[in-house]
């Protein structure tokens, strides 16, 4: 696109007074920066993706307060996580953080695994067992 074409819609961006940077061609064909306020279906996207988000959050602390699931699953999506990335963090199989997923076998995990999982969240381990969906 060139450079005076670059779109200047209202955004998240321009709240804040922020820009974002846009490659864009200048008068002569060459490549060149611009800078952007915000850009309408890539604003409609990013608030379609924030909303899901929220909604998966709120999924998970509903299903924790239910029993359906321990608290890992609700940090993991307040974290936007998921199993593979938090497997990664807390260095176990994928198959392992799965069956931690569980009220029962969550119940049961050690402190030092509680740590792990403590840490990867950023959270206290106390908070992590404690969490009620509250």
């Amino acid at each position: 696109m060139k450079k005076e074409e670059v779109p200047q819609d209202k955004s998240n961006l321009s709240v804040s007074n922020m820009k974002e940077l846009c490659y864009a061609t200048d008068e002569n064909g060459n490549y060149t920066t611009a800078l952007s306020s915000g850009w309408e279906p890539k604003t409609i996207a990013l608030e379609n993706s924030i909303q899901d988000i929220n909604e998966r959050v709120e999924q998970a602390r509903n299903d924790v307060k239910a029993g359906i699931y321990s608290p890992i699953v609700y940090f993991m999506e307040v974290h936007k996580m998921d199993w593979n990335i938090l497997a990664s963090y807390v260095g176990m199989w994928v198959w392992r953080v799965k069956r931690h997923g569980k009220p029962s076998v969550f119940k049961k995990l050690n402190d030092k695994i509680m740590a792990n999982y403590a840490e990867a969240f950023e959270i206290s381990v106390e908070t992590l067992k404690n969490y009620k969906g509250d």
